[in-house]
């Protein structure tokens, strides 16, 4: 299967059916025809139609093709059955007529064709025009038919259309899916089917942020290689790690969820991120050299370049200096998550603000759990008694501190292990003692950072700072807030931050207590299209069984699917690849059980309510798209953090 470089991860190219209908009802095309994306000659040849097609040459005379010459290639033709001429087919002359309602009009088959009329040939299971697309599918190989994904078939007029399309079509071809209802529909009538999620199982190669980067190419294959990364290397995995400080490129050769920690660091680098399968083989000629890499949304290229002749340092070219948010030190009482609204983010951080004006604004589409703020104040208060400050500013006049990523690493080690290990402040845990006991009454708890260096404009911060699950004692809890305050000096936060020129001593953590969920699924949302901003109505979530921790390591592949709020029809890309899960352990933290059953995570219904919420969520936090986490325990759906999504294509 082939991606439109209109929406990279669509894995279908209805886009003619689908434009006929946006047209007439005048909203977005979820498969929107884009010029620059097909070829097609400026006089176009050939007959209007044929009722046969008996050769490749006689389908390649009438296909339009997309992305032609590249990875992405995919010719493809529309047709037309009329079912009241005892169906007879037209394979349409697809680059003279991009739409099957140019065609229909154009051959005086429905004269005055209204728009009530034209949608009822996607709605009406009395409806007199079947309209599909053929294609070729160079990576099964072969021909599939296919249908818009709002199209309300019926088990008769998909039948029809699969007995039509045998008689008149010489090679095999098969029906492919675009959403669930197709697919149940298939199965109901015993016809066999390819679905997307088996296409996507054959993609070659994925765009995950498109861009351009020179570097090193390295072929990581081990964990001490890939703690040697250098801002100046573009690394090959296998596999999607937990975290990763900044690098000029990244390529991995097993899928992983769009949403990961490290996916959304890419795009807010702003450098090119790519799947290519098997790609420590197919690149393994260039390890170690430097090289070009350069991807688009239909195809990658990695061109060699000769090695600079000095290798720049970590404090070369840095960018500007961007100013992080002032904290406000003047509150010091912990806060109810109750008590926060959107303002409260100069005390509390952005995280822990968000929530709190969703704990109002939600209910009773999906609940916000409870829990409380530990300001900003507390953790300056700590800093300053353990003179952290002057420590940084020690360690950063070290040899070898600014130029020696190694070194910088094992500094900052040495730092986190004094903030964690310090003895807190009496005060300070006899306050969080009590606000754990009286509010939350000594539930687990996660405790999870709320800095003013994350869910910024641009900067989104995914992953850079530890969260400690499921905290069940009140000697631990203490200690838990400890280890949130030492991330900010985590290597992947410190290197982040440098890349993006926010200022080390400027960094202030608040700290999120917030009651544990023992979730039954759990994922992450956004509310739109993560490829095409202009799909604003589509939702897509990705989603695995437990605790959510999984989905944003991204280290296996998440059940992912799109929802279109205007054809209200759900497309699966991928079901889990997980056949373990993370449950909370009584005894504190997390542990790992088989996945029994079944490994689909979402049903329809639960899809088209969580996009629901998403759209609420976003026009709560101010309209602006929401990187959503959700979590789900029995028939209840739990937010636990949104922050605005940052798209690559503006960095």
């Amino acid at each position: 299967m082939r991606l439109s470089a209109a929406a990279a991860l669509v894995l279908c190219l209805l886009c003619t059916a689908a434009q006929a209908l946006a047209q007439t009802a005048r909203k977005p095309s979820p498969y929107e025809y884009r010029q620059q994306d097909a070829s097609a000659p400026a006089t176009v040849g050939g007959p209007d139609y044929l009722e046969r097609i008996d050769s490749r040459a006689q389908f390649m005379q009438l296909a339009r093709v997309y992305n032609p010459g590249t990875a992405l290639e995919m010719p493809h033709l529309i047709f037309v059955i009329d079912r009241r001429n005892a169906g007879r087919i037209y394979y349409i002359n697809t680059p003279r007529h991009a739409l099957h309602e140019q065609f229909v009009r154009n051959q005086r088959l429905l004269p005055g064709m209204t728009k009530a009329t034209l949608n009822a040939q996607y709605r009406d299971p009395q409806r007199r025009f079947l309209f599909g697309t053929v294609s070729w599918q160079r990576d099964l190989p072969g021909y599939t038919y296919e249908f818009w994904e709002g199209d309300q078939l019926t088990a008769a007029l998909l039948r029809q259309t699969d007995q039509v399309l045998h008689a008149s079509f010489r090679d095999a071809i098969r029906f492919k899916t675009n959403s669930t209802q197709h697919e149940q529909l298939a199965r109901s009538v015993g016809l066999p089917f390819i679905s997307q999620e088996a296409l996507l199982r054959e993609q070659r190669f994925l765009p995950l942020n498109t861009g351009r980067a020179e570097g090193r190419l390295r072929i990581v294959r081990t964990e001490a290689q890939l703690r040697d990364l250098s801002p100046r290397d573009i690394p090959v995995l296998d596999e999607v790690p937990i975290a990763l400080a900044p690098i000029a490129g990244l390529v991995t050769q097993r899928p992983s969820t769009l949403l990961s920690h490290v996916n959304l660091l890419a795009k807010g680098w702003g450098i090119p991120n790519v799947y290519i399968r098997d790609a420590q083989n197919a690149l393994r000629q260039y390890d170690g050299r430097w090289v070009e890499l350069d991807v688009s949304n239909n195809d990658y290229r990695v061109t060699p370049r000769t090695r600079p002749a000095r290798t720049p340092s970590t404090t070369a070219a840095r960018p500007i200096a961007r100013n992080l948010p002032r904290p406000d030190l003047s509150v010091t009482t912990l806060k109810p998550l109750a008590a926060l609204r959107a303002r409260d983010s100069s005390h509390c951080g952005v995280k822990a603000a968000n929530l709190g004006a969703l704990k109002t604004a939600l209910p009773p589409a999906a609940r916000v759990p409870d829990g409380f703020c530990i300001p900003f104040a507390y953790y300056e208060a700590t800093m300053q008694r353990l003179q952290i400050p002057q420590r940084l500013q020690d360690l950063q006049g070290r040899p070898g501190f600014s130029t020696d990523a190694g070194v910088r690493r094992d500094a900052l080690a040495s730092l986190r292990t004094e903030i964690s290990n310090a003895a807190p402040d009496p005060a300070f845990v006899r306050a969080l003692d009590s606000q754990w006991k009286n509010q939350l009454h000594s539930a687990g708890v996660f405790v999870r950072s709320s800095s003013n260096s994350e869910d910024l404009p641009g900067f989104s911060g995914a992953g850079l700072y530890t969260t400690v699950p499921n905290v069940t004692r009140s000697d631990a809890l203490a200690r838990a807030v400890q280890t949130v305050w030492a991330s900010v000096y985590n290597f992947e936060a410190y290197e982040a931050r440098s890349a993006a020129g926010l200022g080390q001593d400027a960094v202030a953590m608040a700290v999120l207590v917030q009651a544990a969920a023992p979730s039954d699924s759990s994922g992450v949302m956004i509310t739109r299209d993560p490829f095409d901003a202009a799909r604003r109505h589509i939702t897509y979530i990705s989603a695995k069984r437990g605790l959510g921790i999984r989905v944003v390591e991204g280290k296996r592949q998440a059940e992912q699917v799109m929802y279109s709020t205007w054809s209200k029809a759900v497309q699966v890309l991928s079901r889990s690849a997980e056949d373990t899960q993370l449950v909370a352990n009584s005894a504190g933290g997390v542990r790992e059980i088989p996945i029994t059953g079944s490994r689909q995570v979402l049903t329809d219904p639960l899809i088209a309510r969580l996009a629901a919420i998403g759209n609420k969520t976003k026009q709560t936090l101010g309209g602006v798209d929401q990187d959503i986490e959700w979590a789900v325990v029995g028939d209840e759906v739990l937010i636990l953090q949104s922050r605005p999504y940052v798209d690559g294509s503006r960095n």
